[in-house]
This record gives C-alpha cells, sequence and structure tokens, in this order.
C-alpha cells in the first residue's frame, strides 16, 4: 500500500500543470476554409454565431457592415485535436491571436515545435493586480447626508469630486449599458451593495467554470478585491455606498489567481476580453499591470511598454477595434518602477486607446503611489484621474471600509464612462475616449502625472458630441445647471471657421438634453459653434466661456480649443501631412502632420509590399500641429523605401521616406 501512495503522488506531481510551463501555441492559418473571407462559408457562419447581438451592433458603429475579420474566425478544430492527441490540455482557445494555450512539459514542447501547423511558441506572462496601499475600517453608521436625491453616505466624497451626484439626480446611472470588470473575483451574491445588481454572466478563467466567488481551490482573499472594486462601481446601499454606473448591467470576469505570485497570466485576460466582447460589452475595467517575474520567468521589459508588445495591450486593441471602451488602472508604481524616475507605467495601461486612470486624494492632489508616465514610445499616461485614496467599498464580509489604489480610481472612472454612455447611447468607444479625455480639469496641459486630469461626470455629460441622422450630423447637449434654464433662452451660435456667426434654437430631446441638426449647407466645412442661456437664477451663461467648438462636418469628434489657445494664434485651415525629416535617416526621423480639427488619427509605416511595420498613432488628436518620431532602434528594417501614410476622417495621405543604414 505504501508503494501505491508513493507511485499515486509521483503521477500527480507529475502531471500538475504547477510543475510545467505555460505557452501560447500560435497556428500558420485557420484552415483552408478560411483563406478569405465569406460570408457563405461555415467559419464565417461560426464566428457570427458566437456574437451576440449587442456584440453585432456596437461592433456596426465601428466597423460598418465588415463587422468579421479574420481575427474572429474561430481557431481550426483539427490543430487544436492534434494538440490534444500529444496529452496536453488545452486551456483557451484564442481567436484573436489564432493561438491557444496550454501547459507544456519540455517532452511536449519538443513535439509541438515540429508541427508544420505550428507557427511559433511564447511562454505565458504573468500579472499582478493592482494591490491597494492600504485599508481602513469604516463604522457602519458613518453617514454623510447632502441636498441631493441619493443618500452616499461615506461615499459621497469620492463621487462628489467627480461631479456624480449631480448627473445621478438626472436619472443618469449607467442604465442601458454593458460594463466588464475583469479581477480576482466576486462574491457579489451575498454582499448588501451588489446583491440586487444585474449581473448578466460571470466565468472563472482560473478554474473553467461560472463561479466567479471563492472555491474550493481558491485562495481565502480570491474575490475580496474584485468584490471592493465592483461594488465602488456599481454597488447601491444607500446610506453606505452608491456607485456612478449602479443601474449598469455587469460581465464578471475571474482572471487573477492569487494563491501563487504569478498572479494573473495574459491568456485568462486575453480570453475573458473575446468573451466579454462577444456577449456585447460596452465599457471593460480592470485593475491589473505587468509586474517584473520571479527569476526563471520570462519578463517584458520597458522597451515593450509600448502599447502593442504585450498580450494584454494587443488584446485590448482588438477589443477596442471592435468598438469597446477600455480602462484600467494607472498602477500603484509612482515614478520609478522601470528605474529612477523613468515611468511606473506598465501593460496594459500602455495600450494606445486604454485609458488609463491615475489617483489623486479627496482634494484633488496626485497621490505619491500612483504611476506616471509615458510610455516607451513616448505617449502621455495617465489619460484621467479620480480619487484613489480613501476610496469607500463594499467587502465580502458585507461591512465598508476604504483604501488607497489605482485599483479604486479606475471603477469610478469606468462608472463615469458608463454613465455618459448612458445618457447618449448613440456614443462609439471613440467618442467615448475623447469626451472623458476633454472633459478633464488638465486639459490644456495633459503631462504625465495627471494626464487631462480629475474626471467630471458633470462635464462629460455637459460636452456636446455627434450623432448622425441618414447621414446628417446632429449636435446634442446636455445642460446641467442648479435651479434649471429658461429653455426659450437656448441658442447655439454656429458659422463656417472664419465667417458671421448665425444664430439657432434647439429641439428638446429629453429633460436634459437638447438637438441641432446641422444644415447641409455646412457639408465638408469646418465648422465652429457655442452655445447661450439664461438660468432660472438669472445669470446667462456661454459654453465654453472661452473661445469656441470645433469639428468638421461629417466627423464625430468636437474640439474645444484650451483657453490657452489665443485666438490670434493661427490653427492650420487644411488637413496635411509634410515630408519626414530627416530623409533618409537612420536610426530615426520625425514625421509632422497638421489637423484643421480634432478628430480620430492614425499613422502607419508600410514596407513596399503593403505591410504593415509600425503603428505610429491610433488615438484622437486635437486641432493643430503635431509631431510624431519613427526610430527604427530595436527593429529589425532593412535599408530601403517605406511608407507612411496618415488617416484623419476622410482625409488620406501617403509619403515615402528612405532608410540607409
Amino acid at each position: 500500500m505504501k508503494s501505491l501512495l508513493i507511485l499515486f503522488f509521483t503521477f500527480v506531481f507529475s502531471a500538475s500543470p504547477f510543475f510545467q510551463t505555460k505557452y501560447l501555441i500560435y497556428f500558420v492559418d485557420k484552415g483552408n476554409e478560411a483563406t478569405r473571407l465569406n460570408k457563405s462559408t461555415r467559419v464565417y457562419q461560426e464566428a457570427e454565431k458566437l456574437l451576440s447581438k449587442e456584440s453585432i451592433d456596437r461592433r456596426k458603429q465601428i466597423m460598418g457592415d465588415n463587422y468579421i475579420t479574420f481575427e474572429d474566425l474561430p481557431v481550426h478544430e483539427t490543430y487544436v485535436k492534434s494538440i490534444e492527441s500529444l496529452g496536453v490540455l488545452v486551456i483557451h482557445k484564442l481567436k484573436w491571436f489564432n493561438a491557444v494555450s496550454c501547459y507544456l512539459s519540455d517532452d511536449q514542447l519538443r513535439q509541438i515545435k515540429s508541427l508544420p501547423f505550428v507557427k511559433n511558441i511564447e511562454y505565458v506572462r504573468s500579472f499582478t493586480k493592482r494591490e491597494p496601499v492600504e485599508e481602513f475600517s469604516i463604522p457602519r453608521q458613518q453617514l454623510q447626508k447632502t441636498n441631493y436625491l441619493l443618500d452616499y453616505g461615506a461615499s459621497f466624497t469620492q463621487n462628489n469630486l467627480s461631479d456624480i451626484p449631480v448627473v445621478h439626480d438626472l436619472g443618469i446611472n449607467g442604465e442601458g449599458v454593458i460594463v466588464g470588470l475583469l479581477d480576482s473575483g466576486f462574491r457579489w451574491k451575498t454582499n448588501p451593495s451588489l446583491q440586487n445588481r444585474q449581473v448578466l454572466g460571470e466565468r472563472d478563467f482560473i478554474q473553467g467554470d461560472n463561479n466567479t466567488s471563492n472555491e474550493g481551490n481558491d485562495a481565502s482573499t480570491q474575490d475580496s478585491h474584485g468584490t471592493n472594486v465592483f461594488s465602488i462601481i456599481g454597488g447601491y446601499a444607500p446610506g453606505f455606498l452608491i456607485g456612478p454606473a449602479f443601474g449598469a448591467k455587469f460581465l464578471l470576469a475571474k482572471t487573477e489567481d492569487v494563491r501563487t505570485e504569478k498572479n494573473v497570466e495574459e491568456d485568462n485576460y486575453a480570453a475573458a476580453l473575446e468573451w466579454m466582447e462577444s456577449q456585447g460589452v460596452h465599457i471593460t475595467s480592470s485593475s491589473l499591470g505587468y509586474s517584473i517575474f520571479d527569476a526563471g520567468q520570462i519578463s517584458y521589459n520597458f522597451q515593450q511598454m509600448d502599447g502593442k508588445s504585450t498580450i494584454v495591450a494587443r488584446a485590448a486593441n482588438l477589443a477596442f477595434e471592435r468598438g469597446v471602451a477600455t480602462l484600467s488602472s494607472a498602477g500603484n508604481e509612482g515614478t520609478s518602477y522601470w528605474g529612477p524616475n523613468v515611468s511606473g507605467i506598465q501593460s496594459p495601461a500602455d495600450a494606445p486607446n486604454m485609458i488609463a486612470v491615475g489617483a489623486v486624494s479627496s482634494s484633488n492632489i496626485i497621490t505619491s503611489f500612483s504611476s506616471r508616465g509615458p510610455t516607451s514610445d513616448g505617449r502621455i499616461k495617465p489619460e484621467i484621474v479620480a480619487q484613489g485614496s480613501s476610496v469607500v467599498y463594499g467587502g465580502v464580509s458585507g461591512t465598508y471600509s476604504s483604501g488607497n489604489g489605482t485599483s479604486y480610481s479606475a471603477p469610478i472612472a469606468a462608472g463615469v464612462a458608463a454613465m455618459l454612455k448612458s445618457a447618449f447611447p448613440h456614443l462609439t468607444n471613440k467618442q467615448i475616449r475623447q469626451i472623458m479625455l476633454e472633459s478633464g480639469d488638465n486639459v490644456g496641459s495633459p503631462n504625465n502625472e495627471r494626464g487631462y486630469g480629475l474626471i467630471s461626470a458633470k462635464r462629460a455629460i455637459a460636452y456636446p458630441n455627434i450623432s448622425f441622422v441618414s447621414g446628417q450630423p446632429v449636435i446634442n447637449k446636455a445642460i446641467i445647471l442648479t435651479g434649471g434654464i429658461n429653455e426659450s433662452t437656448l441658442k447655439i451660435f454656429i458659422r463656417e471657421s472664419n465667417q458671421n456667426f448665425v444664430e439657432s434654437t434647439l429641439q428638446k430631446r429629453n429633460s436634459y438634453s437638447y438637438t441641432y441638426n446641422v444644415p447641409s449647407t455646412f457639408s465638408n466645412k469646418n465648422i465652429e459653434f457655442y452655445f447661450t442661456y439664461m438660468g432660472n437664477n438669472g445669470v446667462t451663461y456661454r459654453e465654453p466661456s472661452v473661445n469656441n467648438f470645433r469639428f468638421k462636418y461629417g466627423s464625430w469628434a468636437i474640439d474645444n480649443i484650451p483657453p490657452d489657445v489665443k485666438d490670434n494664434e493661427e490653427l492650420p485651415l487644411q488637413f496635411s501631412l509634410m515630408q519626414n525629416y530627416p530623409n533618409p535617416f537612420n536610426p530615426g526621423t520625425v514625421i509632422t502632420y497638421q489637423l484643421p480639427v480634432g478628430g480620430y488619427v492614425q499613422l502607419k509605416v508600410y514596407d513596399l509590399l503593403g505591410r504593415e511595420v509600425a503603428k505610429l498613432v491610433d488615438e484622437y488628436k486635437p486641432a493643430g500641429i503635431h509631431n510624431t518620431q519613427f526610430s527604427i532602434l530595436n527593429s529589425q528594417l532593412s535599408s530601403g523605401v517605406y511608407l507612411y501614410q496618415l488617416k484623419a476622417g476622410d482625409f488620406i495621405s501617403t509619403k515615402k521616406m528612405v532608410l540607409l543604414k
């Protein structure tokens, strides 16, 4: 019997994944049927069936009728079965990456490398959640009464700092919006502030089931962090805690394993984003980030914090391309994680369109722990900040506490994004991102400490936005003023740039917002406008108070020239892409372009065969003249002619540049 026990334990430990290494196995293609996108093929139809109606509707806003791409086609099952025939357990099938994750022994690794359909094999890296810096207990009877309709209790401060109560009073609470949370676990069914929330689905990507609360194999603290985060964004317990998006619907993904130092793995995050996207999620929020790994593990370096190197950043980029607004905590590493005064930014916060959220105190002072940028390629991070110290949350025990960390500022900001989408359901993720940045209190001088500044729900909802009715642009404007306004005084003053303003009225959309149909006479023109109205307090208001809003007819992006840009400072009158300088170049060159109005910009580099070799810009840019650096350091590019192309709205321009080594 003793020998049998020894044999049994030998088998268990040798087969245990903890004694193997986790890999991503990439395939060369998706099978013979998937050589081209054709709506009549079986694989295309299978890919479409994996998407909910909500997902398809959201994708169509961004992608039009071409809402299925090669990344969406399922992984070829014949390849998967061949891997499994070697005794390998496939953990996740990642269609976006055309890969599967699994634990492999050295012998299995050698066998799989020789398979003809295997493109390459990579280690799966590990991640750590944004641990709160410090926790504090709050007495259950601590209440804070206000003049607002809801009783926020001790959570009033964090909500009021971002102007959330005044927007709640309008009835805006995230209703109609699907929010996805990626974290360590969620004990929400027994938590007083969460047990009545609308949870559409939950999935455990660690244990492989649909239970995101603690299970037998979990550490006792496994579901604590995620429960705290969920309560901050969606909790509803009047007198104790109210989250900004308590009316939203939620998807919960358990992705962070706290049992070991390898707290979270990239494939869990990527698989969770794929699942949430297919379920129709509008907004995702995560509180995790890259960490330098233990001895013997494969690590990234700061140069790879460029928004495109890590699996999680690439997954976030693919989700954004499909219309998902993504947010992540910036991190608690201050300024020196990658070296003295280098940067504290990790991935996925480094992704170009990820809204990275830093932390401020209740007095709007940046906290010492909040991670500062830039990314390795020089982009500003974080984008925005919210309260991240003494943030009140509901814990797994049912009591209320407070803590510090960007883990807790991110759900506040994500809640504001959900409120914005709830108020204006037509908004795309690109519009949400741009408006969130424009709504910061540091928009005139963004930096790597606080980005565009403290997020404000009031400013975000009140910022004008554009929808389209039968292809015609409509300006939507919410008015948020205590005591209300005299609606007969609400006017829009609009003009083609440098012409005379014309006064017009707006139509009432609902109790707080109004619309203006932009006449077709402005077609293809650069447009400026502002609003005036009188409050019921007798005061006359102008929005914006300085300068004007600007956009190009047909574009969705409205730009608000900051107060420090004077009227006599010339802005570009037309779109333009300049010749790079120096040219020829080695190792770096500068590409300059100008925008007469703000908008979503892509700047890419291609070889002469049309293959993309670098994505330099993929985000909203305000009106003005912009310079972008392109360097071949750490790349394998050879001497020759390359193309660089600028896309800004309908404007497309391509030029050549020469690399000499």
